[in-house]
């Protein structure tokens, strides 16, 4: 198993809180039932992108959990479960974008949009419908109504806020080969 550097374990507590912070005290009300507009995918976007799909799974479930136990109860382990998995997912790309290179031109803009739509899509029209029906007995119309809404609003905010996030790190790495000798 491969150990996580320091830098990756930070970068997983900071994401976390962020995430909770975001989730619990930034969120938008939808109009749909526990359902809101959460600025925290943009986050979770970037640093899954940087560290990966288990810093991504992690940050996503601390997070997540950390939200709904603030809330007073126990966690909502479908929706804990649907973000990790975002950050899975998303995480799973980060090779291909290397971030780390300084460079997120048009292409890797591209698959960054697609990770984090296809990351969404998957978490909320998939599983976290899924299991609330399994492991809740929600109606299958109130679940989909919200997972329809998260998938949109939440590709959304990772797309667009996380995708501007994303390129202002980029812009902070100096590219191979841009260094000249003097």
């Amino acid at each position: 198993m491969k150990k996580f550097s320091i830098k990756t374990v930070v970068a997983i507590g900071i994401g976390a809180a962020l995430f909770f912070v975001l989730g619990r005290f930034v969120a938008i009300p939808s109009g749909i039932p526990n359902t809101n507009i959460s600025l925290q995918y943009a986050v979770l976007g970037l640093l899954a992108s940087m560290y990966g799909p288990v810093a991504g799974a992690l940050i996503g479930f601390i997070g997540h959990t950390l939200i709904d136990l603030s809330w007073g109860g126990s966690p909502w382990w479908s929706w804990v479960i649907a973000s990790a998995c975002v950050g899975v997912v998303v995480g799973l790309f980060s090779k291909r974008l290397a971030l780390d290179e300084g460079d997120f031109g048009k292409g890797k803009i591209l698959i960054y949009a697609l990770a984090n739509i296809v990351a969404n899509v998957v978490a909320w029209l998939l599983i976290a419908p899924s299991l609330d029906i399994l492991i809740y007995a929600e109606p299958a119309s109130k679940v989909f109504a919200q997972g329809v809404f998260a998938a949109i609003a939440n590709s959304l905010t990772a797309v667009i806020i996380g995708g501007l996030l994303t390129a202002a790190y980029a812009k902070t790495i100096a590219k191979k080969g841009s260094l000249d000798q003097e």
